[in-house]
């Protein structure tokens, strides 16, 4: 096996042992902690002699912790005391199920919980009782998995092909990014800083809040050791799947990381790095995925806490926690000189999601306010395993370049790069993943981020325009009034005059209340039809005081709601009535001609109206108090290029040509 699908296959095809028993998506329960177990037993197999050795020494000494100096022996981070290993496993097959349970007993608490983690336990007893567990331990101690032989690229490679196989129908871009894409981030989140990072002696920490199995944490690791040999890499990372934080504790554990920096569980309600901050960030959350469940926890904090926790910003819709894994990160930014870059992927919804005042849009607006948003890249469609969708990947930084001498003047800016044309197809599909980006186009793209320079590919935009006002615009309200009959019959739709004949009391004075109420709208009723059915008012005001006249004739009380209901069932729409004002002379707004317009924030809200609004609809206005600020970033609007439609005698013809081609073989079907 001498490349990464060689030894995919190989595993799978011990997969494929565990049908029957197993249903493919339960294969995983199996195989992903025995590759963990195969991987440790290869790499402490070198020195599994001495430690055994100074194991029994140290036990007859007394020594309560032996693991640090196991794991010198070990050279590694853990150790394993067990006298079994893979191969002694197979030499007594008959007690394979407590010798397994023996041997992973034997791995130092680091290397066990991992195991644990994976829930093992239960799948050796279903194992032995399918008498497969011998077979699946045979079969995994013919595959080499030491770094030397896979390295740990690679094995992220093969951990997330198999968790694909495993879960096909997994939440969009869960679990697997490729690397390409990692690369590409990783190369755009560190490309400011790229002389600063070849600085001798310089530890440099790298957080991702959704880490599956660490492939965005592994990647970034192995730029900045290229970019620097000496540099000091310190990786943390959280993860909510069990089995993919497992793998991702094995790969930190024997890279030599501190594996206790990888915690289980929600980012959001258990917050494994409470009050750390980070220099670098990069994450892949699962797009589109509601929030329901954390919906408690993250509300009390925005509620709470505000701007001294992390959602202070404002919550999105429940359906999408896109922009909470950013405010996130967000709060986990160095307030130093130096600050923080956050490398985000996305799809299109946090771009434009959400109108002016709603959780996204206060989100978007309090970014790039604050001068955080840098710049968004577009990538191609079809790059991920298990969706086709567009993605876009979201860097942010509390630090902008704001020095000629270090580069491009970035402060007040944002960039957008439009990178969806580079990408090659695959010759074999993964899943969905149909196209990747090569080496040379990460470069590219890379490049044309880093010149900050407007071209085919690349445009430059100041913070303020993708921010606007939106403005109410209001248009006054005309009524006739006339009282016909098919008027006063309306009445019967109005709430005040309804409730003149219901009643919450019981029993006998309900009833005598309702009794009462009816006599009213009989009242009322007769009195309207008193009134000269001839008249049209167009005036409100005028009307108003000849029906309070017939009401005070009869002597009759009214109060404004009853009132209010007669006017609006004797009303009717008319453009050519009078405007209806309020008690102050103002005119009042009718809802049903009400407007909005999007006013981009570098432009006067008057003058605008004046240009685009006023010689259409002369007699409208603003009303200022329903003004509202929002942010969205129309990426695609920006790289829109017209396409002219084919002439219409190009179409003829096409179509000309394809009707004698069907009738043709229409022809030969019906064997004329």
């Amino acid at each position: 096996m001498i490349n990464f699908q060689d030894k995919v296959n190989f595993i799978w095809s011990i997969a494929e042992l565990l049908r029957g028993p197993y249903k493919k998506e339960q294969y995983g329960d199996v195989i992903l902690p025995m590759a963990v177990l195969r991987r440790f037993d290869c790499v402490l197999a070198a020195t599994k002699k001495e430690v055994l050795e100074k194991y029994e020494t140290l036990k007859k000494s007394g020594l309560q912790n032996m693991d640090p100096v196991l794991n010198r022996i070990s050279k590694q981070g853990f150790n394993n005391t067990s006298k079994y290993d893979f191969e002694k496993l197979l030499a007594d097959p008959d007690n394979i199920a407590n010798n397994l349970r023996n041997y992973i007993n034997g791995f130092s608490k680091n290397a066990r919980e991992i195991i644990e983690h994976f829930d093992f336990d239960k799948q050796i007893t279903k194992l032995n009782d399918n008498n497969l567990l011998y077979l699946i331990v045979s079969e995994f101690n013919k595959i080499d998995l030491h770094p030397d032989k896979v390295s740990n690229t690679e094995m992220g490679y093969i951990f997330e092909e198999l968790i694909r196989r495993f879960s096909e129908h997994a939440e969009a871009g869960d679990h697997y990014t490729p690397r390409e894409v990692i690369r590409l981030m990783v190369n755009i989140l560190l490309n400011e800083d790229n002389e600063e990072l070849t600085q001798p002696g310089l530890v440099v920490t790298v957080y991702d809040c959704c880490a599956g199995t660490g492939g965005m944490l592994s990647v970034a690791e192995q730029y900045l050791k290229e970019l620097n040999p000496g540099i000091q890499v310190e990786l943390f990372g959280q993860e909510i799947n069990p089995q993919s934080f497992s793998i991702c504790k094995s790969d930190m554990l024997i890279k030599g990381q501190n594996a206790d920096n990888i915690i289980l569980g929600d980012s959001f309600t258990e917050d494994g790095h409470r009050g750390r901050t980070f220099r670098y960030m990069l994450t892949n959350p699962p797009f589109g995925v509601e929030w329901k469940k954390a919906e408690k926890f993250i509300r009390e904090e925005y509620e709470k806490e505000g701007f001294n926790g992390r959602f202070g910003a404002g919550l999105p819709r429940i359906s999408d926690g896109s922009l909470l894994f950013l405010q996130h990160l967000i709060s986990k930014m160095k307030q130093d000189e130096k600050g923080s870059r956050i490398a985000i992927i996305f799809n299109g919804s946090p771009l434009f999601t959400g109108d002016a005042g709603s959780g996204e849009s206060e989100i978007r607006r309090w970014i790039i306010e604050n001068d955080m948003l840098e710049g968004i890249i577009a990538l191609p469609d079809q790059l991920f395993y298990n969706t086709g969708i567009s993605t876009y990947i979201w860097i942010v930084t509390n630090r902008k370049n704001n020095d000629p001498m270090k580069g491009p003047v970035r402060t007040g800016k944002i960039q957008l790069v439009n990178a969806v044309d580079f990408y090659q197809k695959m010759r074999k599909s993964l899943g969905n993943k149909r196209n990747e980006i090569t080496e040379e186009q990460i470069k590219e793209i890379t490049r044309i981020y880093g010149e900050f320079k407007e071209n085919e590919y690349c445009k430059i935009f100041d913070n303020e325009d993708f921010g606007y006002q939106k403005i109410v615009v209001e248009r006054p309200l005309r009524l006739n009034f006339q009282v016909t009959e098919e008027r006063i019959n309306n009445l019967y739709n109005e709430t005040a005059f309804i409730n003149l004949a219901k009643s919450k009391k019981k029993g006998t004075a309900g009833l005598k209340e309702i009794e009462e109420g009816k006599k009213i709208q009989q009242q009322i009723i007769e009195t309207l039809r008193t009134m000269d059915s001839t008249i049209l008012y167009k005036n409100r005001d005028e009307f108003t005081k000849v029906l309070k006249k017939a009401f005070k004739d009869r002597d009759i009380k009214l109060d404004s709601a009853l009132l209010k209901a007669i006017l609006s069932a004797l009303s009717e729409k008319d453009e050519t009535a009078d405007i209806c004002v309020d008690s102050k002379d103002n005119p009042e707004p009718d809802p049903d001609l009400r407007d909005t317009e999007n006013v981009p924030l570098k432009e006067d809200i008057h003058e605008y109206f004046e240009r685009e609004v006023k010689p259409h609809v002369p007699d409208a206005w603003i009303d200022e108090t329903k003004t509202k600020i929002g942010y969205e970033i129309p990426f695609t609007r920006h790289f829109y290029k017209y396409q002219p439609l084919r002439p219409s005698e190009e179409i003829m013809k096409e179509i000309i040509e394809l009707e004698k081609s069907i009738s043709e073989k229409l022809k030969k079907v019906m064997g004329e």
